[in-house]
C-alpha cells in the first residue's frame, strides 16, 4: 500500500514538473576582464527539450546582461541586442564568440580567472509562461576568445 502511495505521489510530481526543467545549459563560461572593463561575453550550449525561448538574463556582477547577435554587414561585423533567441525543441544553440552570446554590461567588479558568474537565464515556455534557470559560468581568461570588432 505505502509503495502504491509514493508511486502516484511521484507519478503526479512528474506531471507537474515545470517547462523550464526541460531546458538544459553547458559549458557555460564568461570572458575574464581587466580592471576597468565594463562588459564582456557569456557563452555557452543550451537546448530545450519541447521548445522554448531565451527572453532574457540577469546577474549579479552586472548592471545589465543582454543576448546579442554578431552578423556582417557591407564587410563589417556587427553586433546588437535581440529580444528573443529561440531554442528549438531537441536541438542544441551555441551562444559564442562571433556569433549569438550574452553581454554582461556595467560589470560591478572585474571578473578573474577562475571565478564564478551566477547568470539566470529568462526562459518563455510555449504556454508563453516565464521561466528561470540558474547557471554558473566559470570565468575563462580574457584573452580566450577574440573580442568583438565592428560597430554595434
Amino acid at each position: 500500500m505505502i509503495l502504491i502511495a509514493v508511486s502516484a505521489t511521484a507519478a503526479a510530481a512528474a506531471a507537474s514538473v515545470p517547462a523550464w526543467a526541460q531546458v538544459e545549459v553547458k559549458s557555460a563560461w564568461v570572458r575574464g576582464t581587466v580592471a576597468a572593463q565594463k562588459t564582456t561575453g557569456a557563452y555557452m550550449e543550451i537546448s530545450s527539450a519541447r521548445g522554448a525561448s531565451l527572453v532574457g538574463a540577469e546577474s549579479t556582477v552586472a548592471g545589465a546582461v543582454e543576448v546579442h547577435e554578431m552578423s556582417m554587414d557591407k564587410n563589417v561585423m556587427r553586433m546588437r541586442a535581440v529580444p528573443r533567441l529561440d531554442l528549438p525543441a531537441g536541438r542544441t544553440v551555441e551562444l559564442k564568440p562571433g556569433g549569438y552570446h550574452m553581454m554582461l554590461i556595467d560589470l560591478k567588479r572585474p571578473l578573474t580567472k577562475g571565478d564564478s558568474v551566477p547568470l539566470r537565464l529568462k526562459i518563455e515556455n510555449k504556454d508563453k509562461t516565464v521561466s528561470t534557470v540558474e547557471v554558473k559560468a566559470e570565468v575563462r581568461e580574457a584573452a580566450a576568445a577574440p573580442e568583438h570588432k565592428g560597430a554595434h
